[in-house]
């Protein structure tokens, strides 16, 4: 029966190797760019707004020519903060039948969340590239060169990649980003790239469920 090996971490099993700007690099020597998407209530539309919706995010799908990966983070809602809150007004309220009446949505909320679990979503669009990408655009020998040591050396890459070849990958990276921006704000929906201290805490709250820096 095999053992699995001895002094592991945990850091063993965690893909990203740095975080530079608003760039993970993974321990492949890939790089990711991470777009926080929001939602619209499809339901709500028209048959013909639906129809368009649908058509719009085929031909957004038609049009890319680079894998691209969509999440959705789906976390227990922490209602603490905004029971606190409550108590806070509810004991600064002067009129008894208004306080009453705070007391007793106070009991609604509290006894809503115990029966069931009130889940916050949040959609996000992780984009990809692979260093083999960069043969051919731009500096044709430092492209082979920086896609040979990924293939030799993926992950010693965070710790070899120089600022000068991070800017050219991370300026690849965000045409793909804004490319992809673009053409969700054409669904009628906001997106933005998430930044250092985001992607830090996107990947902790990952690897760490119910915990946040």
């Amino acid at each position: 029966m095999a053992t699995a090996p001895k002094n592991q971490s945990t850091k063993d099993f965690v893909e990203i190797a740095d975080i530079r700007d608003n760039v993970a690099i993974l321990k492949d020597g890939s790089l990711r760019s991470v777009l926080e998407v929001g939602s619209m209530n499809f339901a709500l539309k028209s048959a013909d707004e639906q129809t368009a919706i649908i058509s719009a995010f085929q031909n957004f799908l038609n049009s890319i020519d680079f894998p691209l990966q969509i999440a959705i983070n789906s976390r227990k809602l922490d209602i603490g903060p905004y029971m606190e809150s409550l108590g806070e007004l509810t004991q600064s309220i002067s009129n008894e039948l208004m306080k009453i009446q705070a007391v007793e949505y106070t009991r609604f909320i509290k006894g809503l969340t115990e029966l069931a679990n009130i889940m916050s979503k949040k959609f996000y669009i992780v984009i990809p590239l692979y260093l083999v990408e960069t043969i051919g655009k731009g500096d044709q020998k430092t492209s082979i060169f920086g896609a040979f040591k990924s293939v030799v050396a993926p992950s010693k890459i965070a710790k070899t990649l120089t600022d000068q070849e991070f800017e050219n990958y991370k300026t690849q990276l965000g045409q793909k980003s804004q490319f992809v921006m673009d053409s969700i704000s054409g669904l009628g929906i906001e997106t933005r790239i998430l930044g250092k201290e985001e992607l830090r805490n996107l990947y902790y709250s990952y690897y760490n469920p119910g915990h946040h820096l």
